[in-house]
């Protein structure tokens, strides 16, 4: 019956000890204690493994990401009132079974009964807290990776913005041309009442200089506003309404655009849409 009881208080220690290891929860004497057990029973090899694939399985569900600071504080502070509330009632079981008054003292062995099965709880209510938390860790980063691609979100600039509308617009329309290594391409649509241009490799300019796009309707250019360079794409929004068969052209100009309201360069990029 002792060497039975013994296993079953080593064997339960070692649950605990397991799930801690698996979520690198434990001090240095825990892990060195979690070494010998694990050594002086193999068969209790599997048990450590499975902690090891669940503690595994949680890092992998999301990318590290550092979460916001408000969010974590507050559920780190969560599962820390959580840990101390049960470990309070884990301390008050304890005092419980060890001032049993005169019954324990009449019946010690009421008593060592009593308090194997409130040991067993004790580590296997620890056990699940260390799981909990490593779970709760990577809710953080989820919570966090969520934010993040949130914000990226509703920061887009807007012509990646009407970029997206236009594409999925049902009369969405496109032209495409390569000048001077310059892939540029336009994208309109009637019923969204835009046009976007999208030009790879397009070479940044001095600060007195500006890309200034137009619209060329029959001959005559209308300025559709300025645009800044993009490193690898540039993706800009055209101000105004485009009509059917207009041209979409970009001039080089002076900072803020041309002063006179008409191009004063040849065009760089010129994408007939008829």
């Amino acid at each position: 019956m002792t060497d039975q009881n013994t296993n079953s208080a080593e064997f339960a220690e070692f649950e605990e000890l397991s799930a801690g290891h698996a979520v690198r929860a434990l001090s240095a004497t825990e892990e060195q204690r979690f070494t010998e057990l694990r050594a002086a029973h193999p068969e209790w090899e599997a048990t450590a493994r499975a902690d090891a694939t669940v503690a595994a399985r949680l890092g992998e569900a999301v990318l590290p990401v550092e979460p916001p600071a408000a969010i974590r504080a507050q559920l780190l502070a969560q599962i820390a009132g959580s840990l101390q509330t049960t470990s309070q009632a884990d301390d008050a079981r304890a005092d419980d079974i060890q001032t049993g008054g005169a019954a324990s003292a009449a019946a010690p062995f009421s008593a060592d009964a009593a308090a194997a099965p409130e040991e067993a709880h004790r580590r296997r209510s620890r056990r699940g807290r260390l799981f909990a938390l490593a779970a709760s860790l990577v809710l953080l980063a989820g919570i966090a990776l969520g934010t993040v691609a949130l914000t990226q979100y509703l920061t887009r600039p807007a012509a990646v913005v009407a970029l997206d509308e236009v594409r999925a617009a049902p009369d969405a329309q496109s032209a495409s041309v390569d000048a001077a290594g310059v892939a540029a391409t336009a994208y309109w649509s009637a019923e969204k009442q835009k046009a976007v241009l999208v030009a790879e490799d397009l070479q940044p300019l001095s600060a007195q200089q500006s890309y200034e796009l137009w619209f060329v309707r029959e001959g005559v250019p209308i300025s559709a506003g300025v645009f800044e360079v993009e490193s690898g794409t540039t993706t800009a929004l055209l101000d105004g309404d485009m009509h059917s068969g207009d041209v979409i052209a970009v001039t080089v100009e002076v900072a803020g655009g041309s002063p006179t309201g008409q191009p004063t360069s040849d065009p760089v990029i010129a994408i007939p849409t008829a």
